[in-house]
């Protein structure tokens, strides 16, 4: 009779386990591969317009900005600070963002909290190879390899920062927070433009004890954004209303 028992909940389970993947299997995303792969497509081009878009605009301001700062302001110091934090730093990640949300925000394959750490990496690398083409085109091939070993990594830790907080952002609108979301939007930017500023305003110093402090830092950037995107991966989960996010 136990044996009986036990063997009609085995059945029991393996009904039910068959159900699920009847149920998984007859699902259209997974029935219709040709339109999945279609899907993956047309949005991977649309974070490559993405990239491409924030790029151009990024550098046609940042020249119209740069000139005005030539003209106005001569103290060497303060043309630092506002040329990395104000001008670049915030023109460039400013235009990511923005391209980055017109081309995902809405978009139903955005339903998970590491989506946006994915979606915003895939941008600011695109928007670093349309970087480094122009500074390869001006300055010549060695600059590229210099800028693959600092700077394509640093605009993908900038990404990860960015990403993070845009996948919080996304959380807290759907659960109904829209100021929670709208300060996190916000974090969106002002992250990783302070992390963009302070990565080039060390770069450009001209002294051993910067030298090693950006050494230092771009390590320290580099750990942070591996530690975030491994968090971030293992607690991912759909977004839902029934738990808080940890990083």
């Amino acid at each position: 009779r136990g044996l009986d028992e036990v063997n009609a909940i085995c059945d029991g389970a393996m009904n039910e386990a068959r159900a699920e993947a009847e149920k998984l299997y007859a699902h259209p995303v997974v029935q219709d591969q040709a339109a999945l792969e279609s899907a993956i497509e047309t949005f991977e081009a649309a974070l490559a317009e993405a990239s491409i878009l924030s790029a151009l605009i990024a550098l046609v301001l940042e020249k119209i900005l740069g000139g005005l700062l030539n003209a106005t302001v001569t103290e060497p110091e303060l043309y630092g600070i506002l040329l990395y934090f104000g001008v670049v730093a915030f023109s460039e990640e400013g235009f990511k963002y923005l391209l980055l949300k017109r081309q995902t925000w809405q978009s139903p394959h955005f339903n998970c909290l590491f989506d946006g750490v994915v979606y915003a990496t895939f941008v600011s690398l695109g928007f670093a190879l349309w970087e480094n083409i122009g500074y390869v085109l001006r300055f010549g091939l060695a600059t590229a390899v210099a800028r693959a070993i600092t700077a394509v990594p640093g605009h993908a830790c900038f990404g990860v920062f960015m990403g993070v907080w845009y996948g919080v952002a996304k959380r807290k609108e759907l659960a109904g927070e829209l100021s929670a979301a709208r300060w996190s939007r916000f974090f969106v930017v002002l992250v990783p433009a302070l992390l963009h500023g302070l990565y080039d305003y060390i770069a450009t110093q001209q002294t051993e004890e910067l030298t090693g402090a950006f050494l230092g830092f771009v390590a320290l950037l580099f750990l942070l954004a591996y530690v975030l995107v491994v968090r971030t991966a293992r607690q991912d989960r759909y977004m839902d209303t029934t738990r808080e996010p940890r990083f």
